[in-house]
């Protein structure tokens, strides 16, 4: 574990220090001006470092497998059969319903907790006054991913072709965006793509990788990946509709009190 933590640490630095070089280079060869707190920023490099670290290995040693096993034993014959709903001989979609349901709260609660996500929604918060929540926000995102990982596990169960999916989903992203609050609109855009960061995407890669190995007839480089485009795609149109829904709260709102005061 000590080697395998070196080799990670070693190669965290490699990944980190581009980013460094680059900071510090237009801070003193274009800028031309001292970094602030330079103590500090060196030893908030080395935090990032050694969290990265950390994280990776627990990526390795526990999500991926954890994803994978969970994958694996949602979609085992004998667990099927005993959890099965329909009366055909041969298992359909519906039968998979725990791998759905999973594929939804293991969504709904890795966006909860992706640092980015976070980060955005705070910032969020206080460009707009307040006007846009945090935990809303992140509440709305978390849903479109939790939606989106559900049906592209559906798509796996039942080998459907992927693009027809994600065409359908950027119309109604496309639509939705002729529609929605302009305030809200790049933010929604921002959003999902801050949805397949280190927390999220290492358990849907799992998972999907997971899915597609172990539902017959599915080919894991074929049909294992494209989950990550469901979570990336899914909260455009979850933030969005959440600024729709508000906006037309407000509306109604607005109209009652008209109403009363009348």
């Amino acid at each position: 574990m000590m080697m395998q933590f070196i080799d990670t640490l070693i190669n965290t630095i490699g990944d980190v220090v581009p980013i460094v070089t680059i900071i510090f280079g237009f801070q003193f060869a274009v800028l031309k001006r001292p970094v602030a707190n330079l103590s500090k920023v060196i030893l908030g490099f080395g935090y990032v470092i050694l969290g990265l670290s950390l994280f990776l290995m627990g990526l390795e040693m526990a999500l991926f497998p954890l994803g994978e096993t969970m994958a694996e034993q949602l979609t085992a014959p004998d667990f099927l059969q005993q959890v099965r709903i329909s009366a055909e001989s041969a298992l359909g979609w519906a039968d998979y319903y725990w791998v759905y349901l999973f594929a939804f709260c293991i969504g709904f609660s890795t966006t909860i907790a992706e640092p980015s996500l976070i980060a955005v929604a705070i910032k969020a918060n206080q460009v707009s006054g307040g006007s846009i929540s945090v935990n809303g926000l992140r509440i709305a995102v978390a849903l479109g991913v939790a939606v989106g990982i559900s049906l592209g596990s559906y798509r796996i169960v039942v080998g459907d072709p992927i693009h027809y999916y994600i065409i359908f989903g950027y119309v109604v992203v496309v639509i939705q965006t002729m529609y929605a609050p302009k305030l809200i609109i790049p933010l929604a855009y921002d959003s999902g793509g801050v949805t397949t960061s280190t927390v999220t995407v290492p358990l849907v890669a799992a998972l999907g990788l997971g899915l597609a190995s172990t539902v017959p007839g599915r080919n894991p480089m074929i049909d294992g990946f494209g989950l990550i485009a469901f979570a990336s795609l899914f909260p455009m149109i979850s933030v969005m509709g959440y600024a729709q829904i508000t906006r037309w709260l407000n509306k109604e709102s607005t109209l009652e009190d008209k109403q009363n005061a009348l």
